[in-house]
Formats: C-alpha cells, sequence, structure tokens
C-alpha cells in the first residue's frame, strides 16, 4: 500500500514534467531528425526526391560553402580570443567591489541585454558610407584620410562584424570570470605575498590555473555562438558584398529562404554538416581544457 502512495505521488510530480517533455521532442527532435532525412533529398518545401549523399558531395564542392566556412571560421577564431582576452581583463581590473568598479561592471555588461539584431542595425546605421554617423564625425573634424568604406568593404567589414560582437558579448565573460575570481581562497595570495611574489607571479601561478573553470565555460559558449554567427552578420552586411562577408549560417539562410529558390534539401545536408562539425569541435575543445583546470 505504501509502495503505491509512493508511485502515485511520484506520477504526480512526473505529469509536471510531461508537457514541456512534448513540446521539447515536437519542436526540437521531431524537426531535427527531419532534416536528417531531408538532407538526403532534393526538397523544396513542397515535394522530394531522395538523392543519397550527392548534397554532401555537393557541400564539399561548393566554392561559396567553402568561403563561409572560411568566414565562420576567421570569425569563431578572432572573436573568441579577443573577447575572452578582454573579459578576463576587464575581471581581473573591476574584481573587487565598489560603486566605481559596479558602474563600470554595469555598463561593460549592459550591450549583452540588448538584442544582437537591434545592435546590429544601430551599428550599420553609425557604419553607413556616405549618411552614416561615424563618417559625418570623421568629415567634420577634417580627418577624410581615416574614412572607410566600413560595411561594404569585406577586408574591412569582417572586423567589423568582429568588434561589434565582441563589443556586446565581452561583459558577459567578464561577468563568468568575477565569479571565478571570487571563488579563489585569499591564502593562496597570502602565502604567494609571504615568498616574495609579485603580482605578475601571482597572475601566472595562481589566478590562471585556478580561474581554469571560468575559462572552459567562457571559450566553450563563445566557441558554440560564433560557429553559427548569424545576426551580426546578417544585419550588418547581410553576407555581401557579392557574400563575401557570409558566415555559414547565413548561406544556409539564403539557400533556403531567399528568392534565389528554395533548396532546402541542400540547406538540411549543411544544417547537419554544421551540427556535426560543431558537436566534434565542442567535444575536443572541452577535453583539451579540462586537461588544464585545477580544482581549488
Amino acid at each position: 500500500m505504501m509502495k503505491r502512495k509512493k508511485a502515485v505521488r511520484e506520477l504526480k510530480w512526473i505529469s509536471f514534467v510531461i508537457p514541456a517533455l512534448f513540446f521539447y521532442i515536437l519542436f526540437f527532435w521531431v524537426p531535427s531528425l527531419e532534416s536528417i532525412y531531408y538532407s538526403f533529398t532534393k526538397w523544396d518545401g513542397v515535394t522530394s526526391e531522395f538523392v543519397g549523399i550527392k548534397n554532401y558531395i555537393r557541400l564539399f564542392h561548393d566554392k561559396q560553402i567553402m568561403e563561409s566556412i572560411g568566414n565562420t571560421v576567421f570569425y569563431t577564431v578572432t572573436i573568441v580570443i579577443i573577447q575572452n582576452v578582454l573579459g578576463f581583463a576587464f575581471a581581473v581590473l573591476l574584481e573587487k567591489s565598489c560603486l566605481k568598479n559596479n558602474i563600470l561592471r554595469t555598463l561593460i555588461f549592459m550591450p549583452y541585454v540588448f538584442s544582437s539584431l537591434l545592435i546590429g542595425y544601430v551599428f550599420k546605421f553609425m557604419l553607413e558610407s556616405n549618411i552614416g554617423a561615424l563618417n559625418n564625425i570623421l568629415r567634420n573634424l577634417n580627418l577624410e584620410g581615416i574614412i572607410l568604406p566600413w560595411l561594404s568593404n569585406p577586408s574591412v567589414s569582417r572586423w567589423v562584424i568582429v568588434a561589434v560582437t565582441v563589443w556586446q558579448c565581452a561583459g558577459y565573460t567578464m561577468v563568468i570570470n568575477i565569479a571565478g575570481l571570487q571563488s579563489i581562497p585569499d591564502m593562496y595570495y597570502e602565502a604567494a605575498s609571504l615568498d616574495g611574489a609579485t603580482k605578475m607571479q601571482k597572475l601566472i601561478h595562481i589566478t590562471f590555473p585556478l580561474i581554469a573553470p571560468a575559462t572552459t565555460i567562457n571559450v566553450m559558449l563563445s566557441l558554440i555562438g560564433n560557429l553559427q554567427i548569424y545576426n551580426q552578420v546578417y544585419t550588418l552586411t547581410g553576407g555581401g558584398p557579392a557574400h563575401k562577408t557570409e558566415s555559414i549560417a547565413v548561406t544556409l539562410y539564403r539557400l533556403g529562404f531567399s528568392s534565389e529558390g528554395a533548396q532546402w534539401g541542400y540547406g538540411a545536408a549543411i544544417a547537419v554538416a554544421m551540427f556535426v562539425i560543431i558537436l566534434m569541435i565542442t567535444i575536443i575543445t572541452t577535453t583539451l581544457l579540462r586537461k588544464r583546470e585545477v580544482e581549488a
């Protein structure tokens, strides 16, 4: 009798999970599994024809896809490095809690709260070559020599995308690093001071090893996010000019939903390939980063 009552009580709590689980399966797992199937078809959203691995063969011979992958790698590597370096520097400088530091923390973190789409459109308006605020200010200051086509020159616009993304996300990295710094016991620094260690020695031999768990989280979040970078590219350049700044996510959207004609089967193959690549990179990176973690 007691076992039956316990089972009924457990089922009552499970019933709260079932609706969420239902929607999770319906809107995540079902579309994901369908994408795998449609990646082996020529599908226009209405009719589909099984073509085997032709989409995947086409993918690895498509120069535009390879260029998009190159752009994505560039965005990911540069943003991950710069964002984490800045996030760590801000955390070290603002780790101690005081009014001035709290205000600066808020100002640095605030861009992360806003929509990346909104931020992208605001920066696009500011950086527009002819009527943009930045170039107009430079003209008024007689600094025409440093006026650049911020969004129409691929060599420049790639770095603009990197700068805008770092500006928005560095504050989030800083917050995680501050939490990591505050978890390091003061006794380590006190012992190092008694041994005559300098601030740089403390940073290298105490802070770096003991903040490794926070570093792992930051690197993984920024890595996964930037391998799928879309909003900043779409709003700032739209992937142009001539698709030269497209990330793989923007290319996927263009192939599936643009006026060039729906190629949903091919788009599904790109999405599946992206998933596999991101999964492999995540596993390898996590394994390498976990090895250097030290428990405080």
